[in-house]
């Protein structure tokens, strides 16, 4: 049985993710560090989906960029001391929950857990 190496792994995960994600209706996150409390944040953010599959912002109908734009205010901040306090806040208890979608939820379980991996040996969280 052979392997992959670290670096065909890098490229594996680099082709998937350049593959079409259909995006969640339930909005998206924003991942940050606040290493001074020793926490992970998560802003949630709403959007609506067009007819081309692209978010748009609720309020004006204009496509939101992933490279930043106009100010937005998020419509929950979620908080906690691990990648696995803030996955439970996302998706357990009382409804409703912020991610209506298995991939969305997975992809946040992998940012999260890197954002973690950065919180802990303090080097800069880039989200994916």
């Amino acid at each position: 049985m052979t392997s992959f190496s670290a670096e065909q792994r890098r490229s594996l995960d680099e082709r998937l993710s350049q593959r079409f994600i259909a995006l969640d209706p339930a909005g998206y996150f924003l991942i940050k560090l606040d290493p001074e409390a020793g926490e992970l944040i998560a802003e949630h953010y709403g959007n609506a989906i067009d007819e081309r599959g692209l978010a748009t912002d609720p309020d004006t109908g204009e496509v939101i960029s992933c490279r930043g734009g106009g100010p937005r205010s998020p419509l929950k901040i979620y908080r906690g001391r691990s990648a696995k306090e803030l996955g439970m806040a996302l998706t357990e208890g009382e409804g409703p929950h912020p991610i209506s979608c298995l991939d969305h939820a997975l992809y946040l379980g992998r940012e999260l857990q890197k954002a973690e991996h950065c919180l802990e040996d303090g080097s800069t969280y880039i989200q994916d």
